[in-house]
């Protein structure tokens, strides 16, 4: 046996391998990226960063038909593009073993909504696990495929950002199982036409009965008696927040989430007068517990939005749980607020911002000096929201910036309030992000003859989640040298007459280039190229402030760069940070900004 400290993405990875997982497919979004990074460094495992999650899911669907075990892994957004094929697969089932697994992220470190990934397990009458821990997340791979293979399902195996990225120790043996099953044809089950899909669908509902009888002998599931007055049900990670805000409560921590083991529950809470439920986001375990007749105390005290921790669980119920059972007891209060060292000052606040020379900085610059109306994408530049660039007008999801920008044309074109507008609608979407999902809207544009302006920022690299490769880079999360897609010909195929290539750093370039294609009658595109400065910095050039000739204008600052700063009337550049971009001293009229280079 090995002992390890790692991440519940690292062991989630490690657990696949040692179940003998052979593919793994996925789009990169925090916080499930490291799960595909960490299989991937396994020889014997084919890894791909997919163009999307819906081909993710494909890819996964197809290797476990060919009899290969295969996990594909997203977070919860990408659980929308996938739902497609997800909807389905329940009907068509598996040969080796398929586990999805998605990874919400509440209180949105990294992500445009909360979502409650719960309900896609129950939408599509697939069983759902979730881990408390890292130990889980290994042993839950093995677990789940053994499921998936015996129920001919896929299963969902949800994690939340604290299981993903909390660090525990895990026991493990070093060893990798074989799976290799033979392929059969067999259309009726795999081919869902109508008359096909009527017969798979009580098919479906009916393994969903012998599934709940499996969960009651889960093995993760756990019933913890302590106190005999105080009953909490939870499950993921909120067990640790509840078993460290209570530690003499007694816990019914659910591994198999849907379909739940009732009888498990009814017999639990059987031993008290009311139940409480620890759970993040939706009141999915409070209303099934509500549904069999059981008091329970959840959402009505426990925020439904955010993210949970232990002392807000504790002060959410450490009231209620005294006035129910009238009993006091200090280990049912929250943990009193512990500071490691003091601290001497308050840090100034610091908001989110694109890096120095980061080249989106300079597209923004010059889509304000033309008054666009801006419709964006997910990526860095979306920071570009705030000021004072203040350049983004509306962002949804990715690919979405495409379409709404067709959107926002059609309804100026024909408006008289908003007359003015139009002409000035532009989208901007990345590489990564284009080739995710802005193609089809892009289709959609020249095929309905749309008069818009598409920007692609080309970064060469999927900056926002750590530098993952693409389709566009050339290169594949296996290390391998391949095709990269021309993202110019692309365009020209699908019908853009006008496709132009500029470098964001040229400031009037890129202004001027914007203008005349937001003038054409036509849909044109626009490719910002310049590789992301974290991966491709520009080494030995910075820029310096002739102190005699600012006149403090502070123009500079319109660019929102955070190595310039004003020292009392002067601008001045922080050298450690500046990477020699240039256009600082391309926007600064007096002149007062020049290039040092390290052999001057």
């Amino acid at each position: 046996m090995k002992r390890v400290l790692i991440s519940g993405n690292e062991a989630l990875a490690l657990g696949a391998w040692c179940a003998g997982v052979r593919v793994g497919a996925a789009y990169p979004g925090t916080p499930s990226t490291e799960i595909l990074e960490e299989l991937s460094t396994h020889p014997d495992v084919y890894c791909e960063w997919s163009p999307n999650e819906k081909v993710a899911l494909e890819v996964g669907i197809g290797s476990c038909l060919g009899g290969a075990r295969s996990l594909v892994a997203m977070k919860h957004v990408g659980l929308n593009v996938a739902a497609d094929p997800w909807m389905t697969l329940p009907y068509i089932g598996v040969n080796a073993g398929l586990v999805l697994v998605v990874a919400d992220d509440p209180g949105m470190h990294s992500s445009q909504n909360e979502q409650d990934s719960r309900y896609y397990a129950r939408m599509a009458k697939v069983p759902l696990l979730e881990p408390s821990d890292s130990q889980e997340c290994f042993d839950m791979v093995s677990t789940a495929m053994e499921l998936s293979e015996r129920f001919d399902t896929p299963v969902l195996v949800r994690l939340e950002t604290r299981i993903s990225h909390s660090r525990t120790v895990i026991e493990y043996r070093d060893e990798r199982q074989q799976v290799d099953l033979p392929y059969e044809k067999d259309a009726a089950k795999r081919v869902m036409i109508p008359g096909h899909a009527r017969l798979r669908h009580p098919v479906v509902i009916a393994r969903l009965e012998e599934l709940e009888r499996e969960a009651e002998s889960f093995p993760f599931n756990a019933v913890e008696m302590r106190s005999s007055r105080v009953g909490i049900v939870t499950s993921g990670v909120c067990y640790q927040y509840a078993r460290e805000a209570f530690p003499e409560a007694s816990m019914l921590k659910l591994g198999f989430i849907y379909p739940l083991p009732r009888k498990i529950i009814r017999e639990f809470a059987s031993h008290f007068q009311r139940l409480y439920v620890v759970e993040e986001l939706e009141p999915y375990l409070e209303e099934a517990l509500k549904a069999m007749g059981i008091d329970v105390v959840g959402k009505s005290r426990i925020p439904r939005d955010g993210e949970l921790d232990p002392t807000l669980v504790g002060e959410s119920l450490a009231e209620l749980i005294e006035m129910d059972t009238g009993v006091k007891h200090g280990g049912w209060s929250p943990p009193a607020p512990h500071t490691p060292f003091p601290v001497e000052s308050e840090l100034p606040g610091r908001p989110p911002v694109m890096c120095p020379g980061c080249p989106h900085r300079g597209l923004f610059y010059a889509l304000n000096r033309n008054k666009a109306v801006v419709s964006s994408d997910i990526g860095c530049y979306t920071l570009s929201v705030l000021p004072p660039l203040a350049g983004i007008d509306c962002q949804v999801c990715m690919g979405a910036s495409v379409g709404m920008a067709l959107g926002l044309e059609r309804a100026f074109a024909s408006s008289e309030v908003n007359a003015d507008k139009k002409g000035r609608v532009v989208c901007v979407l990345g590489d990564s992000t284009f080739i995710h999902g802005g193609i089809t809207g892009l289709i959609d544009m020249v095929y309905n003859q749309t008069v818009s302006t598409i920007v692609i920022l080309d970064n060469r690299t999927t900056a926002m989640t750590g530098f993952q490769d693409h389709p566009g880079t050339g290169r594949t999360l296996m290390g391998e040298d391949t095709h990269a897609l021309d993202l110019v010909e692309l365009c020209r195929a699908i019908g853009v007459e006008s496709v132009r290539v500029v470098d964001p750093w040229e400031l009037e370039e890129m202004e001027t280039v914007l203008r005349e294609e937001m003038e054409s009658p036509h849909t044109s595109v626009v490719i910002s190229s310049r590789a992301c400065v974290l991966r491709e910095r520009r080494s030995g050039v910075w820029y310096e402030v002739i102190e005699e000739e600012c006149t403090g204008c502070k123009r500079c600052l319109r660019l929102g760069c955070p190595a310039i700063v004003m020292r009392g009337e002067k601008a001045e550049v922080q050298q450690d940070l500046c990477v020699g971009c240039s256009m600082c001293a391309q926007v600064c009229r007096p002149g007062a900004l020049r290039e040092v280079r390290a052999h001057d």
